[in-house]
């Protein structure tokens, strides 16, 4: 693939949750386009992974006091933070009806209530100084979950339709010093493909239903972010960009019995 300058280099990124699965895939991205990344998790990366050596602050990012330490440490470090990505998420499968109160309450906490807390945080220090440079970028990354039905992660879903909402919103709210886009995501493969979709043979048929013919990479997403954190996106803020694959295909194509199904 042909390397494009991005205009990355130097920037200071924080990528939260970016130490596992589709968040690995974005700080990669990020590192490789020469950004300065800063991951933050409840736990460090894997002994052996490729972003342990990454700038790492274990946080949680529910709670908003460690929020504002973990940015303030950031900017003692760094000088400044440029670009936040808004990874930190999911949700197990758990049944609307059978799951309680405080489960639902923890889902919309971790994946909507979190970024608004970081989203306030990186605002704070975008827009007094930042090293002389006020501005910055926030990409939240949402799901194709907010968009359509999610069984089994019905309150998932429903954060992830509150992150683009917001998105739109923070992007009213905060032009022309802090652009904010989100990233919707469809099903990727990462290291817990097994466990969201079964074995190959499982992981086969998921790629069947999507037009592409597979589920994205986790660089599929980062390259998305990083589009979205550099100057060539400089005019694109309240934006959602899907990332896909062409989403699913319809299910009456596959039910139908006409011959031409087109």
């Amino acid at each position: 693939m042909t390397n494009i300058d991005l205009g990355l280099a130097g920037k200071v990124v924080l990528v939260t949750g970016g130490v596992r699965g589709v968040g690995a895939g974005i700080s990669r991205v990020f590192r490789d386009a020469g950004a300065v990344v800063v991951t933050c998790a409840r736990r460090p990366a894997d002994e052996g992974s490729d972003v342990a050596d990454l700038d790492f602050h274990s946080a949680d990012l529910r709670d908003p006091e460690a929020v504002r330490d973990m940015v303030d440490a950031i900017v003692a470090t760094h000088g400044r933070l440029d670009v936040v990505v808004n990874n930190a998420g999911g949700a197990p499968f758990a049944l609307a009806a059978d799951a309680s109160a405080n489960f639902h309450s923890k889902i919309v906490a971790l994946n909507l209530l979190s970024a608004l807390t970081v989203s306030q945080e990186a605002h704070r220090v975008m827009t007094t100084g930042n090293g002389g440079e006020p501005g910055g970028v926030i990409v939240n990354i949402s799901s194709v979950s907010g968009h359509r039905p999610s069984p089994g992660t019905a309150s998932y879903g429903a954060a992830k339709a509150g992150i683009d909402s917001l998105t739109q919103s923070l992007a009213v709210e905060w032009a022309p010093a802090v652009r904010v886009n989100s990233v919707v995501v469809g099903p990727v493969k990462t290291e817990l493909a097994d466990m969201h979709y079964g074995d190959a043979e499982g992981v086969a048929a998921v790629d069947a239903t999507i037009p592409m013919g597979r589920m994205a990479e986790p660089a599929d997403v980062g390259r998305a972010a990083a589009f979205l954190a550099s100057p060539l996106a400089a005019y694109i803020t309240g934006a959602q960009l899907l990332v896909h694959g062409g989403g699913e295909k319809p299910a009456f194509l596959a039910a139908s019995t006409a011959e031409n199904k087109h």
